[in-house]
């Protein structure tokens, strides 16, 4: 959506949306609730993610398509991304299609579905939900539980789907297995040893992972023949940075776990952001779809392993 930046919203900004009396002397003046604001959003689909009922009305009530695309999503979309029910009733009933088809098959509807408001809309046949993205949907609550700990930055994770410690460590060039005792990463060695990863069976999968550096995320593409995962590295300086890889290859490269999926993102790595509610280690986990009901994977791996350099 193009429509000429500061069409009557210039000066607005995130936690201006309780402002029902300045948005609507706006409004009167003439300004597009579907017009460009901040270069990737509009006032009304901002509105539903933050901003009061009575204010989405109101700009709802004036927008010339309730159901206008932005970023490849409706205002009922992000309304129903955000938990915000309330304002998604309201969008409803002022015409918005719960059932309009976006964001690779997840409607706000069938986003609903995955949430905590299953009840929001009447389903129609076909809109359920399969059972494996009832049980991706599901373990986001749980995951986010078991590593609400982890609160540091800077280390890297390969999720790998459907393979044991024992797969991936033969598709691994290792030159030696480290035999240490089960004291948690920071106190080894071998900490900050760059060619050295933990790799750990969990339900679903394996995790490799490297908690004082990068080099795990850059394993996730050699160990995928057959199958696929979620790379991360949580980088001190600038953020988390994902990758996913199938086949053996890289398929997407510079994502934001942890953040709104874009617009071109696949279904399942929508399904993973929603499911996530802003946690990206939770978000790798969930695409991969691995359940482990501890953090040893991440500070006490079954096993660490030295990586042979030279035939990488």
């Amino acid at each position: 959506m193009t429509v000429d930046q500061g069409a009557g919203w210039a000066g607005i900004g995130h936690g201006d949306f309780a402002d029902l009396a300045a948005f609507r002397r706006r409004l009167e003046g003439g300004a597009d609730p579907l017009a460009e604001l901040w270069g990737y959003s509009t006032p009304l689909h901002a509105a539903a993610q933050e901003g009061s009922p009575g204010l989405v009305r109101e700009l709802a009530a004036r927008a010339g398509d309730v159901d206008a695309l932005c970023q490849g999503r409706s205002a009922l979309w992000n309304a129903v991304y955000h938990h915000r029910d309330d304002n998604a009733l309201v969008l409803a009933e002022l015409g918005a299609d719960p059932w309009r088809s976006m964001m690779n098959g997840w409607s706000p509807g069938r986003l609903s579905l995955a949430g905590p408001f299953e009840e929001l809309f009447e389903v129609p046949d076909g809109q359920k939900l399969t059972e494996e993205e009832e049980a991706l949907a599901d373990s986001g609550a749980d995951l986010a539980e078991v590593f609400s700990e982890i609160v540091y930055d800077g280390f890297s994770v390969a999720c790998v789907a459907g393979l044991t410690a024992v797969e991936v460590l033969q598709r691994l060039s290792v030159s030696e297995v480290l035999v240490e005792d089960d004291a948690p990463w920071h106190d080894l060695d071998i900490c900050d040893d760059l060619d050295v990863v933990g790799v750990t069976g969990v339900p679903g999968g394996c995790v490799i992972t490297q908690p004082w550096g990068y080099r795990a995320t850059r394993l996730v593409a050699p160990v995928t023949a057959g199958t696929f995962g979620y790379g991360m590295y949580a980088n001190p300086k600038s953020g988390n940075q994902g990758c996913i890889a199938e086949d053996g290859h890289e398929v997407a490269r510079d994502l934001h776990p942890g953040f709104d999926p874009d617009s071109d993102s696949s279904g399942r790595d929508v399904l993973a952001a929603f499911a996530s509610d802003g946690n990206a280690l939770v978000h790798c986990l969930v695409y991969a779809g691995l359940h482990p009901e501890s953090v040893d994977c991440l500070e006490r791996p079954d096993a660490w392993v030295r990586l042979d350099t030279a035939r990488e």
